[in-house]
């Protein structure tokens, strides 16, 4: 049997941690910033945790078990 791929987009933007819990961006990060305060855009800047109902999703997409 071939081997599975991962999917191209979802090992772009998440990451796995070593205790299996998925990494990724925080969304409304990107553009219409100015009308967002300071404070709002600076908590954007760190990677957030995935939502508990997508990480069986984004797991499988990266081919985690």
């Amino acid at each position: 049997m071939p081997k599975m791929k991962k999917h191209s987009g979802a090992k772009k933007r998440f990451k796995l941690t070593s205790s299996g819990k998925v990494r990724g961006r925080k969304a409304m990060s990107s553009h219409i910033l100015e009308k967002k305060s300071p404070k709002r855009k600076r908590g954007f800047r760190k990677p957030t945790e995935v939502a508990a109902v997508d990480v069986p999703r984004v797991k499988r997409m990266l081919g985690a078990k």
